[in-house]
């Protein structure tokens, strides 16, 4: 199986868990990932280059996803929209159409930069806090979907909606430290993402795509 890896740190917890739910030789020998920014992963799942990988909420639609995704209920801080002329984040084709939906203008911005740009006092406009006061909802940034597999992949979310995935001290210091960030900020931050779709998850999905 090859997974789509996303290198944030949204993503964190998950990557630990899938870790150690492989520790046996056999299952990591059959597990590979490919490492990119969320826009290649897209493609990628696409044209049939990884077998699953958490996508972009916007290029989910036809494809085949479980019930885990990146979600944050109010505020994010790590997708963030600068004032200044209108560019869109390569990176990401849902926070740029988030922005569009909004029909807000300016610099979008995500992922570790943006969160490392608020941790440091950058001013900008939360795009998961404006969706909410648009909606009432949380945002659903990604989902965790598949083009084979679906049995194992499925299993694995359903394992990890039941885990609570305890990082240790030392990951938190060398992935806050590859970042620039503190341990404290780390984890602080990860305390605001959220991955199990419930009810509300589902409806904010569906009316941001139909949007």
């Amino acid at each position: 199986m090859l997974f789509g890896s996303i290198s944030y740190l949204n993503l964190l917890p998950f990557q630990l868990f899938l870790k150690r739910q492989l520790r046996d030789s056999a299952s990591k020998m059959s597990f590979r990932y490919k490492r990119a920014v969320p826009s290649q992963i897209n493609r990628s799942l696409k044209r049939r280059e990884i077998n699953a990988a958490f996508i972009s909420s916007i290029e989910s639609r036809k494809c085949k996803c479980t019930d885990l995704g990146i979600i944050a209920n109010q505020k994010v801080y790590s997708v963030l929209l600068l004032e200044g002329e209108h560019e869109k984040d390569p990176a990401s084709a849902t926070s740029n159409r988030l922005a569009e939906v909004l029909d807000l203008q300016g610099r979008v911005l995500i992922g570790d930069a943006a969160l490392k740009y608020y941790l440091e006092g950058g001013k900008g406009i939360d795009l998961a806090e404006a969706w909410y006061a648009k909606t009432g909802l949380p945002f659903v940034f990604a989902r965790l979907c598949y083009n084979k597999h679906g049995k194992s992949i499925e299993k694995l979310a359903k394992t990890f909606t039941h885990k609570k995935v305890k990082i240790p001290q030392y990951i938190l210091k060398k992935e806050a430290k590859k970042r620039g960030v503190t341990a404290k900020q780390l984890s602080w931050y990860l305390e605001q993402i959220y991955y199990t779709m419930g009810h509300k998850e589902k409806l904010s999905l569906k009316k941001f795509l139909s949007l």
